[in-house]
């Protein structure tokens, strides 16, 4: 390798905390060694590239347009560090050490509870960090080695990412009580047209699932009002505000205690695939496929519950 281009992780590290903060202080600090030091670092990074990676100002430091696709790439390569040292402490072991694990917020609610059990008494080597944010926040992060894996509703797009279907969860119709209807009637995506439909605000999927599934082009009976979790919405839906769709994994959780009518669709029923994603690069899948495993059985031990509460507000069984 020319001289030129020999670049350490030291340097990659020191880039990824002067990225992450914007100021040499704290980006030192962040790294546990003086600023001069760091600085040191990133010239002799920025000479080995040929490239201007910092604005240097008396305010603090701003990446070029090299620097921070470079911050991006670096990001990705620790990330894979990371794993790999993680993989190599543990290569005995399934799901010990440390994991980092994202998952969207009309997923986290309702599967970490019976899931973080299971976690704690069958794998207590397992020390698990949860992110809670949107799709495109996790992949984002994902990529940039932020998270290990994922949990979200499939499919995602991206050649870098490797995915496993888990299991599909359906929707059902949240009306409010009185609004009551003979349990042999079926929702369909007619009856939405005209009422008053409420979604979380833009950026979440769950949003986007429910307008494609009600061929919605036009929003403007929707209403989303800032709205960033279910429970929000479903308190609205039932103090009369709209009607919404809501997973059938919710229900057991926000169904309770809310004076809420819940309708079945009419075949074929809208539903998500939740699944697991990770980095194509990771040496850590037989992890993730145990994880999801444990997913599938703490899907399965929450479901009775969701499925007899889906069932009593709809008044009838299925």
């Amino acid at each position: 390798m020319s001289a030129a281009y020999q670049i350490t992780l030291k340097q990659l590290r020191y880039f990824d905390a002067l990225a992450r903060t914007q100021h040499f202080g704290r980006a030192a600090e962040m790294c546990s060694v003086t600023q001069p030091a760091l600085s040191m670092q990133i010239r002799e990074l920025e000479q080995s590239l040929g490239l201007e990676l910092i604005e240097r100002a008396r305010t603090g430091a701003r990446l070029t347009a090299k620097g921070r696709e470079l911050a991006d790439r670096a990001a990705r390569i620790l990330g894979d560090v990371r794993s790999l040292v993680e993989f190599a402490h543990h290569a005995d072991q399934v799901l010990a050490g440390s994991l980092k694990l994202g998952v969207i917020p009309s997923i986290a609610p309702y599967l970490l509870p019976p899931l973080l059990p299971l976690v704690r008494t069958q794998f207590p080597d397992l020390e698990l960090h949860v992110r809670e944010t949107q799709t495109a926040t996790l992949i984002d992060e994902l990529i940039n080695g932020k998270i290990d894996c994922m949990l979200l509703a499939l499919p995602i797009d991206h050649q870098d990412i490797a995915t496993e279907a888990l299991f599909e969860d359906r929707f059902l119709l949240a009306l409010p009580a009185q609004k009551k209807l003979s349990g042999r009637v079926r929702a369909t995506p007619e009856m939405i047209a005209n009422e008053h439909l409420l979604l979380l605000e833009e950026g979440h999927c769950l949003r986007d699932q429910a307008l494609t599934y009600c061929s919605l082009t036009q929003v403007e009976q929707v209403d989303t009002f800032g709205a960033s979790s279910l429970s929000t919405i479903v308190e609205m839906v039932a103090a009369g505000y709209g009607i919404t769709l809501l997973p059938e994994m919710c229900i057991g959780m926000e169904g309770r205690g809310r004076a809420l009518t819940l309708m079945p669709f009419a075949e074929p029923q809208p539903k998500r695939l939740v699944g697991l994603g990770w980095r194509r690069t990771s040496p850590r899948t037989r992890d993730f496929q145990e994880l999801g495993r444990l997913f599938k059985a703490a899907w399965i031990a929450g479901r009775e519950t969701a499925r007899a509460t889906s069932e009593r507000l709809a008044g009838s069984e299925e």
